[in-house]
């Protein structure tokens, strides 16, 4: 469906050189002399990367509506990661080249939400925190505060993070999957 200017607004998705783009930020611009402009940034849905771009009146635009999937991580195997759709338990098989950075983060039985495109996934949007347990670092030792430094530490899932010296190997911790940042220790 093609859009004009005037409908551009954040959390629009757009095709533009044949790949979507979310609407990140929109300005529209009417100058005193000329004709009016939207000023966009946009963020690729595939790669991640960040475009900034000006259009004009006459310019059309591709309005492209992606579908939100509920699926549940199952399991990693040699040829992907393999979900399964909540709504009709079909399983999806993603490539590492699908989920980017996400697939370092992907728990078992973790509820992801799938942005889908013509029946097809296209980005795993993952919880804003997960926890997970320290499988590995270096002991603590006695006097040790949130103040002193950090330490890396790798979690269930093979990721390596970085968390306050205190923290130990079996203690559950609270991360932050947009930053991969340590938020906090938790009882499990």
């Amino acid at each position: 469906m093609t859009i004009t200017i005037n409908q551009i607004n954040s959390g629009v998705y757009l095709m533009y050189n044949n790949e979507i783009f979310g609407v990140v930020d929109s300005q529209h611009v009417k100058p005193g002399k000329g004709a009016a402009f939207v000023r966009v940034k946009m963020k690729s849905v595939k790669t991640g990367a960040v475009l900034d771009r000006t259009f004009r009146t006459s310019d059309k635009l591709e309005d492209v509506h992606l579908d939100e999937m509920p699926l549940e991580f199952l399991y990693h195997s040699g040829d992907g990661y393999h979900f399964m759709n909540h709504s009709n338990y079909e399983e999806t098989l993603l490539t590492d080249n699908d989920l980017g950075d996400a697939a370092q983060f992907l728990l078992d039985h973790l509820e992801v939400t799938g942005l889908t495109y013509q029946g097809r996934v296209l980005k795993v949007i993952l919880p804003t925190f997960i926890s997970a347990e320290i499988t590995h670092t270096e002991p603590g030792i006695k006097g040790d505060s949130s103040r002193a430094g950090n330490k890396p530490a790798r979690i269930a899932t093979g990721a390596t993070i970085q968390v306050p010296l205190f923290v130990n190997t079996g203690d559950w911790v609270k991360i932050d999957t947009r930053t991969g940042q340590y938020v906090e220790r938790i009882q499990k």
